[in-house]
């Protein structure tokens, strides 16, 4: 067995295509992942229609502990938690999930982010639930309950305020430009960005087909904010979600794993010793 939070060489890549789907090995995991901030169900459009044999993952209660003040709207949950809930969905130490969503992954890669963190092999869909073109299922499948480890989140991928503030590192902003720059705030305490970081929507990650751009050109953007092969990453965003999708953006590109701020804007915001800075600075 590996250890947490280090792929071995050789492992799945953080994006992959629809026809890894045809192709895939033995003890597969497809894995739907859809959530909508404007308060939508994901569950609903699940069960209105999703890829065959696909589970539904939901965010709120697998992928999150209980929120607060001291963590945000989405902090990580404990690796027990995980872990059981790995494992009522059918995924198992050594599965390999495939995650997708209707957002060009933005949701999906944060269930392929904590998969990844720990060791496990997953990736994103790359189209996400267009990319399928068959057709697609109603009920959900028989799932076999498997044993998925606990295992601790590795420090060395996770970051905290201090961390998003020490000036060591380059932190970047997963939001939508408007966010960042505090003209809109539809869910957190104050508007704006932490001081120092740097506007990098996670919707830039991806082409007008909705899928993610080639690496050469995620290297590209990633490079012009300042961002090379060693460079130490912080990546936020409102509460730890999208920011995973600016992490395997950097990682598909070659330039690293960067760290995540789970509890991201939505904890920085309520800090009201920290300041906010505002516009494009």
């Amino acid at each position: 067995m590996h250890e947490p939070g280090a792929l071995p060489p050789g492992a799945l890549p953080p994006v992959v295509p629809a026809a890894f789907l045809s192709s895939a090995p033995d003890r597969l995991v497809v894995a739907d992942v859809r959530w909508y901030l404007d308060g939508r169900s994901g569950r609903a459009a699940y069960e209105a229609g999703h890829l065959p044999g696909a589970v539904f993952v939901d965010l709120e209660t697998d992928l999150a502990g209980p929120p607060g003040r001291d963590g945000g709207r989405h902090p990580l949950p404990d690796p027990a938690s995980f872990a059981a809930a790995m494992g009522r969905l059918g995924i198992g130490g050594g599965s390999t999930v495939v995650a997708y969503d209707d957002q060009g992954g933005i949701v999906a890669s944060r269930l392929v982010w904590m998969l990844r963190a720990v060791g496990e092999e997953a990736a994103v869909l790359d189209g996400g639930l267009a990319a399928h073109e068959g057709p697609l299922e109603q009920d959900a499948p028989a799932v076999v309950e498997q044993v998925f480890p606990a295992r601790p989140w590795p420090d060395g991928l996770l970051a905290g305020v201090d961390e998003a503030t020490d000036g060591h590192h380059l932190v970047v902003d997963a939001r939508s430009a408007e966010r960042y720059r505090g003209e809109l705030e539809p869910v957190d305490a104050r508007a704006g960005h932490i001081p120092g970081a740097r506007s990098a929507p996670c919707t830039a990650n991806l082409g007008p087909d909705g899928r993610f751009r080639p690496p050469g050109e995620l290297a590209t953007r990633y490079r012009a904010l300042g961002i090379d092969q060693g460079t130490p990453v912080v990546a936020y965003c409102g509460s730890g979600v999208s920011a995973c999708h600016d992490l395997l953006a950097l990682e598909l590109a070659g330039l690293g794993r960067g760290r995540l701020y789970p509890g991201s804007w939505s904890h920085y915001s309520t800090l009201t010793d920290r300041p906010v800075a505002t516009g494009e600075g």
